[in-house]
């Protein structure tokens, strides 16, 4: 109950504040980067947080159904230009995918494996391949695969892409599943968008790779632990 009450809460303050947030008092360029990073985008991904018990009451295929039913919402709310259900609709859709995802994995060596893996190719997607030529050629498409955090007193928002949020989601379901520190995993990972957001802007890059900083957070908040787990075991000796 305290949970439920808790998420109705934080979608309430998140609706409202989406709906009256271009009439708010202008921040300023750093006081917009400290808003969007420290409160806006945590207080989004406290919904990840909070509807975590979901993820180990639901079978795999109840997730899976529930990530394909709620991305065909998504996509109508879309085409209904319904902006700001669309975004919550498309936040739950890929946290139930990245939670879907995490079923299959049969250790944590399969989480830090993907940990690894996805720095050099969201790098390379962000500044080199498919997302660089979507942001600057087909900008309409970016906004369709992305989360809006609308920026206080502007008609203009950060954006984080769709695989940003199905990684969050899987990196703290993998945290809870393999007890490892989802407290701690959720604290840093949180922090690490703030922290790509205020480089992009310091060093005026438009569009800059999440993940990297996002698997960084959740191997610093874990990585004894992963280790102890996926070390190799001396053998025993004998008697």
């Amino acid at each position: 109950m305290v949970r439920a009450a808790a998420l109705l809460a934080v979608v309430t303050l998140l609706a409202v504040y989406y709906g009256v947030s271009e009439s708010l008092f202008d921040l300023g360029l750093w006081g917009d980067v400290a808003f969007v990073g420290l409160v806006l985008i945590p207080a989004f991904f406290l919904l990840t947080w909070l509807t975590l018990p979901l993820r180990r009451a639901a079978s795999t295929w109840a997730l899976g159904g529930a990530a394909f039913a709620l991305v065909l919402v998504a996509v109508l709310f879309e085409l209904l230009d319904l902006d700001i259900a669309a975004n919550f609709v498309k936040f739950a859709a890929v946290t139930a995918l990245g939670w879907w995802f995490l079923s299959f994995f049969e250790s944590v060596s399969w989480v830090l494996l993907v940990s690894l893996l996805i720095i050099p190719v969201d790098t390379y997607s962000v500044f080199q391949g498919p997302t660089k030529v979507i942001v600057e050629e087909q900008p309409q498409v970016f906004d369709a695969l992305s989360i809006a955090f609308p920026i206080p007193g502007e008609h203009n928002s950060a954006q984080l892409g769709l695989p940003d949020v199905l990684f969050f989601a899987l990196f703290l379901g993998a945290a809870v599943r393999f007890h490892l520190r989802p407290a701690l995993t959720w604290v840093l990972m949180a922090l690490s968008f703030a922290a790509t957001l205020a480089l992009a802007v310091a060093f005026e890059i438009n569009g800059l790779p999440a993940l990297p900083l996002l698997s960084a957070a959740f191997l610093l908040a874990n990585g004894d632990l992963i280790w102890r787990q996926v070390r190799p075991r001396p053998p025993l000796a004998p008697e």
